[in-house]
C-alpha cells in the first residue's frame, strides 16, 4: 500500500492575504490522534512536494481540514495557495506528532499556547471530548501580529459554543485568549510577556503556572517555543514525549515561520 493518499479539495477559504484553510475528503482508512500532523502537499512535475501540516479537524469527522500560511516564493505554499474546489492534494497515510494529550500527565488546567498557524493542532484538541474529560479548564492562547490573523481560530472557537455534543463543556471549561503584537487590541503583546507580567493569569482568573496542576502544549514559531520552553523548565516542568508523559510538550517537527 502506498504511504500517500490522493484526496479531493472540498473547499478553500482565504482568511487574509497570508493565511488560508482548506478541507479535503478523507480516506476511510486514515487514522490520527487529535493534535497530530501528516505530510501534505501536491504533485509538481509528477513528483510529490510535501510539508508537515497539522490536522485542524477532529479525528471523528469524515473530512480533513488544514490551515496554512502563504510563503512568497515558497516551494509548496506558493502553489498550495491557489488550490480550488475539486483539485487533488496528497495526504500522508501515517500521522504522527507529540502534541497529543496522552503525552501529558494528569493535571487540572491545560494551556494550549500557539502563534500563527501553530493554532491548527489545538483546534483539533479543543474539539476532542477526552480533553474536557481530563481537564477542568482548557486555555487556548493564540498570538498573532494582526487582528485579522486571529479570524480562523476565533471562528472555530465560536462555532464550538453551538456544538451538538460539546457546547456545555466548552462554555464551562474553554477559555479563549487571543493577543496581537502590532495593533491595538483587547489583549496586546507576546505570550511570553503576558505570562511574565502576570497579565495573562489576571485576565483569565487563574493562578500563575504551577507544575503540580498545569499542563502545557506549545506550537508556533521556533523563537516562541524556545522562549516558553525555557520558562517552563525554569519552573520545574518536565517535557513529555511518546515514551514518557510529562508536564509539557512541543512540536519539534516543524515551526510556523
Amino acid at each position: 500500500m502506498s504511504n500517500l493518499m490522493e484526496e479531493r479539495v472540498l473547499s478553500v477559504r482565504h482568511w487574509t492575504d497570508r493565511l488560508f484553510s482548506f478541507t479535503t475528503t478523507r480516506d476511510s482508512g486514515f487514522r490520527f490522534r487529535n493534535g497530530e500532523f501528516t505530510m501534505t502537499g501536491i504533485k509538481v512535475d509528477g513528483k510529490p512536494l510535501l510539508r508537515a501540516y497539522s490536522v485542524a479537524s477532529p479525528n471523528y469527522e469524515e473530512t480533513l481540514e488544514f490551515y496554512s500560511i502563504k510563503v512568497p516564493n515558497g516551494p509548496l505554499t506558493s502553489r498550495m495557495q491557489h488550490l480550488k474546489e475539486g483539485d487533488t492534494v496528497i495526504v500522508g497515510r501515517k500521522a504522527t506528532g507529540t502534541l497529543v494529550i496522552d503525552n501529558l500527565r494528569d493535571g487540572k488546567n491545560l494551556y494550549l499556547l500557539a502563534t500563527g498557524t501553530g493554532v491548527a493542532p489545538f483546534l483539533s484538541i479543543i474539539r476532542d471530548p477526552e480533553t474536557y474529560d481530563r481537564f477542568e479548564k482548557i486555555v487556548l492562547v493564540h498570538g498573532c501580529r494582526q487582528i485579522a490573523e486571529l479570524a480562523y481560530g476565533e471562528s472555530m472557537v465560536t462555532a464550538l459554543h453551538d456544538h451538538e455534543f460539546l457546547a456545555d463543556e466548552v462554555k464551562a471549561k474553554l477559555i479563549y485568549y487571543p493577543t496581537v503584537t502590532r495593533e491595538p487590541f483587547i489583549h496586546e503583546g507576546r505570550i511570553s510577556k503576558l505570562m511574565d507580567s502576570g497579565q495573562l493569569y489576571s485576565d483569565i482568573g487563574l493562578p500563575s503556572l504551577d507544575k503540580s496542576q498545569d499542563r502545557v502544549m506549545l506550537c508556533g514559531s521556533t523563537q516562541m517555543m524556545v522562549d516558553l520552553k525555557s520558562r517552563l523548565v525554569a519552573l520545574g516542568f518536565e517535557e513529555g514525549n511518546h515514551g514518557e508523559a510529562g508536564d509539557f510538550v512541543l512540536e519539534k517537527a516543524f515551526a510556523e515561520r
